[in-house]
Protein backbone atom coordinates (compact mmCIF):
# COMPACT_ATOMS: atom_id res chain seq x y z
CA UNK A 1 0.00 0.00 0.00
CA UNK A 2 1.34 3.13 -0.72
CA UNK A 3 1.82 5.75 1.50
CA UNK A 4 -0.51 8.59 1.30
CA UNK A 5 1.36 12.64 1.37
CA UNK A 6 -0.98 15.52 2.61
CA UNK A 7 1.68 17.89 1.46
CA UNK A 8 0.41 20.68 -0.54
CA UNK A 9 4.16 22.14 -2.45
CA UNK A 10 5.95 19.05 -3.37
CA UNK A 11 9.68 20.09 -4.17
CA UNK A 12 11.19 16.84 -5.59
CA UNK A 13 11.37 16.83 -10.09
CA UNK A 14 12.13 12.83 -9.01
CA UNK A 15 9.07 11.88 -6.63
CA UNK A 16 6.72 13.75 -9.29
CA UNK A 17 8.10 12.56 -12.24
CA UNK A 18 7.71 8.81 -10.53
CA UNK A 19 4.39 9.44 -9.74
CA UNK A 20 3.34 10.59 -13.14
CA UNK A 21 5.37 7.30 -14.97
CA UNK A 22 2.59 4.75 -12.83
CA UNK A 23 0.10 5.91 -15.28
CA UNK A 24 0.39 3.85 -18.25
CA UNK A 25 -1.41 6.75 -20.17
CA UNK A 26 0.69 9.53 -18.60
CA UNK A 27 4.02 7.41 -19.33
CA UNK A 28 3.48 8.38 -23.59
CA UNK A 29 4.04 12.00 -22.66
CA UNK A 30 7.17 12.13 -19.86
CA UNK A 31 10.07 12.04 -21.73
CA UNK A 32 12.90 9.50 -20.57
CA UNK A 33 14.24 10.58 -17.37
CA UNK A 34 17.06 9.80 -15.08
CA UNK A 35 18.68 10.52 -12.00
CA UNK A 36 22.37 11.78 -13.28
CA UNK A 37 25.02 9.72 -12.60
CA UNK A 38 28.18 9.18 -15.05
CA UNK A 39 26.24 6.05 -16.68
CA UNK A 40 23.56 7.95 -16.72
CA UNK A 41 24.20 11.08 -18.67
CA UNK A 42 26.57 9.10 -21.15
CA UNK A 43 23.97 6.33 -21.87
CA UNK A 44 20.86 9.25 -22.37
CA UNK A 45 23.56 11.12 -24.39
CA UNK A 46 24.42 8.26 -26.86
CA UNK A 47 20.91 7.56 -27.10
CA UNK A 48 19.69 10.74 -27.81
CA UNK A 49 22.23 13.20 -28.54
CA UNK A 50 21.02 15.88 -26.62
CA UNK A 51 19.74 15.82 -22.95
CA UNK A 52 18.93 18.60 -20.20
CA UNK A 53 20.31 18.04 -16.75
CA UNK A 54 17.96 19.58 -14.16
CA UNK A 55 18.56 19.82 -10.07
CA UNK A 56 16.14 17.89 -8.86
CA UNK A 57 14.94 21.53 -7.16
CA UNK A 58 14.84 24.50 -8.08
CA UNK A 59 13.09 26.84 -9.66
CA UNK A 60 12.89 29.53 -12.47
CA UNK A 61 15.17 27.18 -14.46
CA UNK A 62 17.80 27.83 -12.57
CA UNK A 63 20.89 25.15 -12.86
CA UNK A 64 19.66 23.73 -16.06
CA UNK A 65 21.71 22.70 -18.88
CA UNK A 66 21.29 21.53 -22.65
CA UNK A 67 24.36 19.16 -23.16
CA UNK A 68 24.87 17.95 -27.25
CA UNK A 69 26.55 15.00 -28.61
CA UNK A 70 27.93 15.72 -32.10
CA UNK A 71 28.79 12.91 -34.69
CA UNK A 72 32.26 14.46 -35.46
CA UNK A 73 34.77 11.81 -34.94
CA UNK A 74 37.28 15.35 -34.35
CA UNK A 75 37.25 18.13 -32.75
CA UNK A 76 34.97 19.03 -29.94
CA UNK A 77 32.31 16.74 -30.13
CA UNK A 78 30.44 17.34 -26.59
CA UNK A 79 29.18 20.67 -25.33
CA UNK A 80 26.92 22.51 -22.69
CA UNK A 81 25.80 25.42 -21.92
CA UNK A 82 24.39 26.88 -18.58
CA UNK A 83 22.64 30.16 -18.60
CA UNK A 84 24.60 32.03 -21.35
CA UNK A 85 27.75 30.41 -20.76
CA UNK A 86 29.17 27.67 -23.14
CA UNK A 87 31.59 24.87 -23.27
CA UNK A 88 32.77 22.31 -25.58
CA UNK A 89 35.12 19.24 -25.15
CA UNK A 90 36.60 16.59 -26.78
CA UNK A 91 35.94 13.42 -24.90
CA UNK A 92 33.02 12.88 -22.39
CA UNK A 93 35.19 12.19 -19.12
CA UNK A 94 35.79 16.38 -19.70
CA UNK A 95 32.48 17.11 -20.09
CA UNK A 96 31.66 15.44 -17.13
CA UNK A 97 33.56 16.58 -14.57
CA UNK A 98 33.01 20.31 -15.63
CA UNK A 99 29.23 19.64 -15.00
CA UNK A 100 29.72 17.93 -11.50
CA UNK A 101 31.89 21.03 -10.93
CA UNK A 102 28.81 22.82 -11.27
CA UNK A 103 26.15 20.56 -9.44
CA UNK A 104 28.36 19.19 -6.76
CA UNK A 105 27.04 16.77 -4.60
CA UNK A 106 23.16 17.80 -5.10
CA UNK A 107 20.96 15.50 -7.19
CA UNK A 108 20.51 15.81 -10.60
CA UNK A 109 18.24 14.38 -13.37
CA UNK A 110 19.19 13.93 -17.01
CA UNK A 111 16.62 13.50 -19.39
CA UNK A 112 16.03 13.13 -22.47
CA UNK A 113 16.16 16.47 -24.66
CA UNK A 114 13.42 17.66 -26.69
CA UNK A 115 13.79 20.15 -29.54
CA UNK A 116 11.09 22.59 -29.10
CA UNK A 117 9.48 24.21 -31.83
CA UNK A 118 10.17 28.08 -32.54
CA UNK A 119 8.23 31.34 -32.53
CA UNK A 120 10.56 33.76 -34.84
CA UNK A 121 13.10 31.73 -34.53
CA UNK A 122 13.22 31.53 -30.28
CA UNK A 123 12.07 28.49 -28.90
CA UNK A 124 9.06 28.33 -26.80
CA UNK A 125 7.27 25.53 -24.36
CA UNK A 126 3.93 25.83 -23.00
CA UNK A 127 2.59 26.39 -19.14
CA UNK A 128 -0.88 24.83 -18.38
CA UNK A 129 -2.29 26.17 -14.90
CA UNK A 130 -4.62 23.22 -13.18
CA UNK A 131 -6.53 24.15 -9.70
CA UNK A 132 -9.19 22.58 -7.69
CA UNK A 133 -12.19 24.70 -7.94
CA UNK A 134 -14.36 25.84 -4.53
CA UNK A 135 -15.98 22.23 -5.45
CA UNK A 136 -13.25 20.60 -5.23
CA UNK A 137 -13.22 19.57 -8.80
CA UNK A 138 -10.11 19.41 -11.22
CA UNK A 139 -9.68 22.39 -13.82
CA UNK A 140 -7.13 23.76 -16.66
CA UNK A 141 -7.85 27.24 -15.71
CA UNK A 142 -5.19 28.95 -18.13
CA UNK A 143 -3.29 27.84 -21.01
CA UNK A 144 -0.01 30.31 -22.23
CA UNK A 145 2.78 30.02 -23.86
CA UNK A 146 7.15 31.43 -22.57
CA UNK A 147 9.03 31.92 -25.04
CA UNK A 148 13.20 32.07 -24.37
CA UNK A 149 14.94 34.69 -24.12
CA UNK A 150 17.53 34.75 -27.44
CA UNK A 151 20.39 33.48 -25.60
CA UNK A 152 19.13 31.36 -23.40
CA UNK A 153 17.99 27.49 -23.16
CA UNK A 154 15.20 28.06 -20.68
CA UNK A 155 12.11 30.06 -21.28
CA UNK A 156 11.62 31.07 -17.55
CA UNK A 157 10.38 34.68 -17.37
CA UNK A 158 12.62 35.07 -14.21
CA UNK A 159 15.11 34.13 -16.83
CA UNK A 160 14.55 36.39 -19.97
CA UNK A 161 11.77 34.62 -21.40
CA UNK A 162 8.24 36.20 -22.82
CA UNK A 163 5.44 35.40 -22.75
CA UNK A 164 2.70 35.10 -25.33
CA UNK A 165 -0.84 33.85 -25.94
CA UNK A 166 -1.21 30.31 -27.58
CA UNK A 167 -3.10 30.68 -30.46
CA UNK A 168 -0.47 32.89 -31.32
CA UNK A 169 2.37 30.43 -31.07
CA UNK A 170 0.54 27.74 -32.41
CA UNK A 171 -1.04 29.57 -35.57
CA UNK A 172 2.13 28.27 -37.77
CA UNK A 173 1.49 24.82 -36.76
CA UNK A 174 -1.64 24.82 -36.20
CA UNK A 175 -5.02 26.95 -37.55
CA UNK A 176 -9.48 27.12 -37.21
CA UNK A 177 -10.96 23.99 -35.31
CA UNK A 178 -7.43 21.98 -35.45
CA UNK A 179 -6.12 24.82 -33.06
CA UNK A 180 -8.98 24.28 -30.72
CA UNK A 181 -8.71 20.66 -30.62
CA UNK A 182 -4.96 20.85 -30.04
CA UNK A 183 -5.20 23.40 -26.52
CA UNK A 184 -7.99 21.12 -25.59
CA UNK A 185 -5.74 18.27 -25.60
CA UNK A 186 -3.04 19.94 -23.93
CA UNK A 187 -5.93 21.14 -21.15
CA UNK A 188 -6.81 17.03 -20.93
CA UNK A 189 -3.14 16.60 -20.16
CA UNK A 190 -3.01 18.85 -17.49
CA UNK A 191 -6.06 17.54 -15.81
CA UNK A 192 -5.01 14.01 -16.35
CA UNK A 193 -1.59 15.01 -14.50
CA UNK A 194 -3.55 16.56 -11.90
CA UNK A 195 -5.70 13.84 -10.75
CA UNK A 196 -2.44 11.43 -11.19
CA UNK A 197 -0.21 13.53 -8.52
CA UNK A 198 -3.13 14.03 -6.43
CA UNK A 199 -3.57 9.75 -5.99
CA UNK A 200 -0.54 10.46 -3.60
CA UNK A 201 -0.16 13.92 -2.76
CA UNK A 202 -3.58 14.71 -1.17
CA UNK A 203 -2.81 18.17 -0.30
CA UNK A 204 -2.57 18.99 -3.95
CA UNK A 205 -4.48 22.36 -4.96
CA UNK A 206 -2.98 23.46 -7.83
CA UNK A 207 -0.22 22.62 -10.82
CA UNK A 208 1.88 24.51 -13.37
CA UNK A 209 2.58 21.89 -16.42
CA UNK A 210 5.30 22.80 -18.18
CA UNK A 211 4.92 21.48 -21.87
CA UNK A 212 6.94 20.49 -25.02
CA UNK A 213 6.04 20.39 -28.39
CA UNK A 214 8.41 18.54 -30.67
CA UNK A 215 8.77 18.65 -34.40
CA UNK A 216 5.61 16.38 -34.52
CA UNK A 217 3.68 18.32 -31.90
CA UNK A 218 3.95 15.80 -29.71
CA UNK A 219 3.78 17.40 -25.84
CA UNK A 220 5.94 16.27 -23.61
CA UNK A 221 5.69 17.23 -19.75
CA UNK A 222 9.11 18.38 -18.86
CA UNK A 223 7.92 19.56 -15.42
CA UNK A 224 5.39 20.01 -12.87
CA UNK A 225 5.46 23.15 -10.35
CA UNK A 226 2.86 22.49 -7.63
CA UNK A 227 3.63 26.36 -6.42
CA UNK A 228 2.93 27.82 -10.09
CA UNK A 229 3.02 31.48 -10.33
CA UNK A 230 0.07 32.72 -11.49
CA UNK A 231 0.31 36.07 -11.94
CA UNK A 232 1.92 35.43 -15.79
CA UNK A 233 -1.80 35.07 -16.51
CA UNK A 234 -2.54 38.84 -15.84
CA UNK A 235 -0.45 39.24 -19.31
CA UNK A 236 -3.38 38.02 -21.22
CA UNK A 237 -5.55 40.27 -23.15
CA UNK A 238 -8.61 38.00 -21.66
CA UNK A 239 -8.55 39.42 -17.92
CA UNK A 240 -11.65 37.01 -16.54
CA UNK A 241 -9.05 34.11 -17.32
CA UNK A 242 -6.79 35.19 -14.25
CA UNK A 243 -9.76 36.43 -12.69
CA UNK A 244 -10.69 32.79 -12.54
CA UNK A 245 -7.36 31.67 -11.37
CA UNK A 246 -7.16 34.26 -8.66
CA UNK A 247 -10.67 33.42 -7.45
CA UNK A 248 -10.02 29.78 -6.89
CA UNK A 249 -6.65 30.54 -5.38
CA UNK A 250 -8.50 32.29 -2.88
CA UNK A 251 -10.99 29.76 -2.06
CA UNK A 252 -8.25 27.07 -1.31
CA UNK A 253 -6.36 29.70 0.63
CA UNK A 254 -3.64 30.86 -1.11
CA UNK A 255 -3.49 34.62 -1.07
CA UNK A 256 -3.64 36.97 -4.32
Amino acid sequence: MRKVNYSRHIVSKWRKTSVMLRNAKLRTYVPVTRKMTRTSLHDLLNQYGMVYIKPDSGTYGNGVMRVEKSSVTDGKRYKYQNGVVKKSFSDFDNLYNSIRKRTRKRLYLVQKGIHLTKYRNRRFDIRVMVQQTPNRNWEATGVIGRVAHPKKIVTNVHNGGTLKPIGTLLSAYVSGTAKKKYIHRLRKLGLSTARQLHTTYRGLKEIGLDVALDDKLHPWVLEVNTSPDPYIFRRLKDKSIFGKIRRYARAYGKRL
